[in-house]
């Protein structure tokens, strides 16, 4: 009977792991810089590594070890390949079969915020359900989809790209993937900035935002809150853009719960709320059951979802 597994989110300046046991309790976490020189042919090696000295320092054995889950900043095909990932500098490769070759250990990849979106299943604030779309509204907007307890990654690992839905033909800014109108131009912690900015310089109309030197995505909510009436109407904005495009999501994939996480889900009820009226004046009505609820795990649910997806992988 096995009785751990580790899971590893690699991002573009740490690796975080966790070792845990496959009843899902977080036994340990540690972080390791990620060394992205020389295209990133370090970064597996140092995790393989890293692993090795943690069953060293518990007196682990491999065989009592059910596998290593990893999650990326990237697409990730079915059978572990990366097509690319610029954050890291890789190309196309199998991860799985290279981490496999430095551990002799079974591994599973996916894209990082599908792995964060099975742990917020698995242990946070999607656990009792089966089907959710996890929605990770920070610096971009992420997504993950998790079908009856499975990531559905799609074919060239892109499924759960919510971020890069179009939602205004009318843009003139360009989104970091080169496109324009992509949802987390606007509901990202950036995306909600860049349109106070847009206010405010375009308009005189009073604000307590006028008076921060340096405006951020919690500065605006904080000020919705205190009745402010212009940080009122952009949370409205982003509560109708947010909502109306995670409607049209549950026209394809009708999910029992949104996870809402990132650092924009701090606002809390406000968010929640907001977003949840808005999908429902836009949403197909047999949907209109569907729940919200914000995230749990903060910024572990990726090692959780990598753990976990070890263990889906093996039921």
């Amino acid at each position: 009977m096995k009785k751990y597994v580790f899971g590893v989110d690699i991002g573009g300046t740490t690796v975080k792991l966790g070792l845990f046991t496959v009843e899902g309790e977080l036994l340990d976490k540690w972080e390791i810089t990620t060394r992205k020189d020389e295209g990133g042919c370090f970064i597996l090696p140092d995790v393989a590594a890293s692993v090795e000295a943690k069953l060293a320092e518990k007196s682990i054995e491999k065989e009592d070890v059910a596998g290593i889950g990893i999650g990326v900043p990237g697409p990730i095909k079915d059978d572990g390949t990366v097509l690319r990932c610029v954050n890291l500098g890789w190309g196309v490769f199998n991860v799985e079969e290279e981490i496999e070759r430095l551990l002799g250990l079974p591994a599973k990849v996916g894209n990082d915020a599908n792995m964060a979106a099975l742990g917020e299943l698995w242990q946070g604030g999607g656990k009792g359900y089966q089907s959710i779309v996890m929605v990770t509204l920070g610096t971009g907007v992420g997504g993950g989809i998790i079908w009856n307890g499975k990531m559905l990654s799609g074919d060239n690992g892109a499924g759960g790209e919510i971020g890069h839905i179009c939602v205004d033909d009318d843009e003139t800014e360009v989104c970091g993937c080169g496109k324009k109108g992509c949802l987390e131009q606007y509901a990202s912690a950036t995306g909600i900035t860049r349109m106070a900015k847009r206010v405010l310089n375009n308009t005189d109309r009073p604000s307590k935002l006028r008076n921060v030197q340096y405006i951020s995505a919690k500065e605006i909510f904080d000020a919705a809150k205190e009745g402010d009436d212009l940080a009122l109407e952009l949370v409205e904005d982003h509560g109708k853009t947010l909502g109306k495009a995670l409607a049209t999501i549950s026209c394809v994939c009708d999910p029992e719960v949104f996870v809402i996480g990132g650092g924009v889900s701090k606002a809390g009820d406000i968010l929640l709320e907001t977003t949840a009226k808005y999908y429902q004046q836009y949403v197909f009505h047999a949907c209109k059951n569907t729940k919200f609820v914000l995230a749990t795990l903060g910024n572990d649910a990726g090692i959780y979802g990598c753990a976990e997806a070890i263990l889906t992988n093996k039921k």
